[in-house]
C-alpha cells in the first residue's frame, strides 16, 4: 500500500507539474520568440518536438514514430509500472526512481496522444555558446530517475537499509 502511494503521489506531483507549465508556455511563449533570464543562462522558447530526446527520430516517417513514440513507449510504461508495484525486491530509492521514470515517460506520451504526436518543450540552459536542447519538466523527471539508477542511489539506499 506505502508502495503504491509513493507511486501515485509522484506520477500525480510530477505529471501536474508538467502539464501545467506546457500550457502556461503554450498560452505566453512562442516559436519565434525566445524569453531570456539571468545573463542569458535560461531561455524560454517554445518548441514542438516530433521526435525522442533532442528530436532524434524526427525525421522518421508519421507512422513510424507514432507507432514508437506513442504505442511503444505506452507499452514499455505499463511494464514499468507493473514492476515498479509487483517487483518483490525493489527499494523505496528504486521505487522513486522508476516512478520518476514513469512521471516523465507519462508526461511526454500525454502530450503526443493530445497534440497530434508532439512533445511541448519550451527550456533552454546554458552558457554562451554551450547549450542544451530545448526540455521540459518531464525530461528533467525523466533524467533524475536515469542518474538514480545509473549512479546506484537505490542499491545504495537497499543496502544501507539491510545493515
Amino acid at each position: 500500500m506505502k508502495r503504491a502511494l509513493l507511486v501515485f503521489i509522484v506520477l500525480v506531483s510530477c505529471v501536474g507539474c508538467d502539464q501545467v507549465t506546457k500550457s502556461v508556455a503554450q498560452s505566453f511563449l512562442s516559436e519565434t520568440d525566445v524569453w531570456s533570464f539571468w545573463g542569458d543562462t535560461v531561455r524560454l522558447q517554445l518548441a514542438h518536438n516530433h521526435g525522442a530526446f533532442l528530436g532524434l527520430g524526427s525525421s522518421l516517417p508519421e507512422t513510424v514514430r507514432d507507432g514508437i513514440f506513442s504505442f511503444g513507449i505506452a507499452g514499455m510504461l505499463m511494464a514499468l509500472l507493473f514492476l515498479t508495484l509487483f517487483s518483490k525486491s525493489a527499494s523505496p530509492a528504486l521505487i522513486l526512481a522508476y516512478a520518476l521514470l514513469l512521471a516523465g515517460g507519462l508526461g511526454n506520451l500525454i502530450d503526443r496522444l493530445i497534440y497530434s504526436g508532439y512533445v511541448v518543450d519550451f527550456i533552454n540552459i546554458g552558457i554562451g555558446p554551450i547549450r542544451t536542447g530545448v526540455f521540459n519538466v518531464a525530461d528533467v523527471v525523466v533524467v533524475v530517475g536515469a542518474l538514480m539508477l545509473f549512479t546506484g542511489i537505490p542499491r545504495a539506499n537497499k543496502r544501507l537499509h539491510e545493515q
